[in-house]
């Protein structure tokens, strides 16, 4: 039996949290796809007393992110920070038991997280004594305005004191300038101390528990890693040599402060996790796989991590100690939600309070609360509470040979009911291209479909991160040639396989995924029936104009490392110059106020194929972004998805 924390607002900060049991409906309704979580991002106070957790309360025609400060375990609502609109708590930090820091953002659209605009609010835990610590209003904003003037920068928190005594490690990033600073702020009184300066821009600090930064890590004009150790003598920052192989990024100490954990690959291989003595050098591998790198670790309190899982199928916990306290721990929880996965996420100081999510491939999450010694863990709340995970579809893992010999990984999303007959196939590649992967996890575009009865193929061509450097250089300068391939090939060993309808099959994706979907039409008409492209990019030229990259040095030199910049290639692998290529039926599917895809990319793309005599279905929202927020316009996109697919390969497609 599931449950849902439901929450009744009789204004936007106040609230009373009560439990409800409700019976899965028959059908999985539209709605509860489009409907946001109604809290997320749950973070534990060091003494367990309070929790804090981002939540979306209605405003007008959509819901505003609020952060919401609970006492526990009675979940009593203490206090709230509301932001102006389009501004949102991107992360918050406790810096004491009663006070937290918290990373300001903007909104721009569903399928682009929030963009941090370097702004940090300290508050205590009622909302008061509210304190503006860094950002571009300093003088406005701020008591210490005039002491430290408007910082032309972006701030962002590096770590926080291990005294939970309110201070704050803030890294400074200049807006124009080759420096990084990084300060240690007094979250209540607002004053600084610089604490280290690193004459390299954007650069992150790694701190040891005592407060010292003794790594910094950046990345140059070309886009290549960089990392600075500091040498306490000499007083100085000194560049890390590479023999320390192709990829080398220590990112946390122990308590001790006498070892450190570090991403490691040594010839491109997927990333290992080592464990190194910060005086000796001497390492040890925690973690290593030949076909995934690891993720998902899992810390208890300020101690090294005790376990993690490869990128790889669904995620098994590899213990490095199985018979350590914190392993077992794990097990005992896990063992009480079979075929979910569980995440620990806030231990309380004194270890008695545990913090901790569930999800699976048909379960978007749940957070509990345990009480070690009551042995009980309550429920919080629970992600997409309009889902009902026995109405969702298997995530299946597959893994297949591209046609040059390359092991691929993905997953195939199977409908629950299909009627009769093998169920159409919708292709769906991920956005990036380059870093992002498909998961086993909750998939809302996947799961959707599958409850409208189609089967769905996400596969992790060659550029997805999750599988080492080597894996992903693989796709550079390949975006209309091999990664193209992979995803036919996928496609065709799908088909193959005997599970689906090879003849009803249409591509779908968003950004990256919406010009993979048109490059797979125009290569192969005859395959794919329709393609449908969400806030995609289809015009190589455009992407690389200098104005779309704002004149900064590292996006257009990435940039020319992803595509290159010969005019002539650009143009073979841009969708708006295969228009006459694509004979499918096309859905074009866009926001007036992309940032990340503008739409004159859509633009171009429609008139191609008005010109090509095959005129697209079209949906713009010009109040939207990088996907849709608002609730009317996800709801119309959802809509319109549903019955283009299921005009072309649906129910009414196949009986034709």
């Amino acid at each position: 039996m599931r449950l849902h924390l439901a929450v009744l607002y009789a204004a936007v900060l106040a609230a009373q949290p009560a439990l409800a049991q409700q019976a899965a409906p028959a059908t999985v309704p539209l709605a509860a796809f489009v409907q946001e979580d109604q809290f997320y991002n749950p973070r534990m106070a060091p003494d367990g007393k309070h929790i804090a957790i981002t939540a979306r309360v209605p405003s007008g025609d959509r819901f505003i992110p609020v952060l919401m400060m609970y006492s526990l375990p009675d979940m009593k609502m203490t206090g709230a920070v509301r932001f102006p609109v389009f501004e949102v708590p991107v992360s918050y930090h406790w810096v004491s038991p009663t006070r937290l820091v918290v990373a300001k953002g903007r909104e721009f659209g569903s399928r682009e997280a929030p963009q941090a605009t370097g702004e940090l609010v300290a508050t205590d835990i009622d909302g008061k004594k509210q304190e503006y610590l860094f950002g571009y209003r300093m003088r406005n904003l701020s008591s210490r305005g005039e002491r430290y003037g408007d910082d032309d920068a972006f701030g962002y928190v590096e770590d926080v004191s291990k005294k939970r005594d309110g201070r704050v490690f803030v890294t400074s990033h200049a807006w124009e300038g080759k420096n990084t600073l990084l300060y240690d702020i007094d979250s209540a009184r607002a004053t600084r101390t610089l604490v280290a300066d690193v004459p390299m821009p954007d650069v992150t600090f790694i701190l040891q528990h005592s407060g010292k930064p003794r790594f910094a890590l950046g990345t140059d004009d070309e886009a290549h890693a960089v990392e600075f150790r500091f040498d306490e003598a000499a007083k100085r920052w000194n560049k890390i040599e590479k023999k320390n192989g192709r990829r080398y990024r220590p990112f946390y100490f122990a308590p001790d402060d006498r070892e450190f954990i570090a991403s490691y690959s040594a010839e491109g291989e997927p990333d290992s996790l080592i464990r190194e003595d910060y005086a000796t050098g001497k390492r040890s591998t925690l973690f290593s796989d030949p076909v995934g790198s690891y993720t998902g670790l899992l810390f208890t309190g300020e101690s090294l991590p005790f376990g993690a899982h490869s990128t790889i199928g669904i995620p098994k916990v590899r213990y490095f100690d199985e018979k350590s306290a914190d392993a077992q721990l794990h097990q005992q929880l896990s063992a009480q939600f079979p075929g979910q996965y569980l995440h620990f996420i806030d231990f309380s100081d004194d270890g008695r309070l545990l913090l901790f999510s569930v999800k699976s491939d048909r379960d978007p999450g749940s957070y509990y609360l345990f009480d070690r010694s009551t042995m009980k863990a309550d429920l919080l709340f629970s992600a997409m509470e309009a889902i009902y995970p026995e109405q969702m579809a298997e995530r299946r893992p597959i893994s297949f040979k591209a046609r040059d010999g390359l092991e691929l990984h993905g997953f195939l999303t199977m409908p629950l009911q299909t009627g009769t007959g093998k169920p159409p196939l919708v292709v769906l590649p991920h956005g990036g291209p380059h870093g992002p992967f498909d998961t086993w996890f909750f998939d809302d575009d996947a799961q959707f479909l599958a409850s409208r009865g189609y089967a769905v193929l996400q596969v992790n061509f060659r550029g997805s991160g999750g599988r080492g450097l080597d894996f992903l250089e693989s796709g550079y300068r390949q975006w209309g040639g091999k990664i193209i391939d992979d995803l036919e090939d996928a496609t065709r060993w799908t088909i193959a396989q005997g599970a689906v309808d090879g003849e009803r099959v249409c591509a779908y994706g968003a950004s990256f995924g919406a010009y993979a979907s048109m490059m797979l039409a125009a290569r192969d008409s005859a395959r794919y029936k329709c393609v449908v492209g969400y806030v995609g990019v289809y015009d190589l030229k455009l992407l690389a104009k200098p104005e779309n990259n704002r004149g900064d040095t590292f996006k257009a030199s990435a940039f020319r490392k992803y595509v290159g910049d010969d005019r002539a290639e650009l143009d073979r692998n841009s969708p708006v110059m295969l228009a006459s290529s694509i004979k499918a039926p096309v859905l074009l599917i866009h926001g007036g106020q992309d940032k990340r895809a503008p739409v004159e990319h859509a633009h171009a793309m429609r008139a191609a194929l008005i010109k090509a005599n095959r005129p697209p279905e079209w949906f713009l929202a010009p109040n939207e972004g990088h996907g849709f927020y608002d609730t009317a316009n996800r709801t119309a996109f959802y809509e319109k998805l549903e019955a283009f697919l299921g005009k072309h390969i649906g129910a009414k497609a196949a009986a034709k």
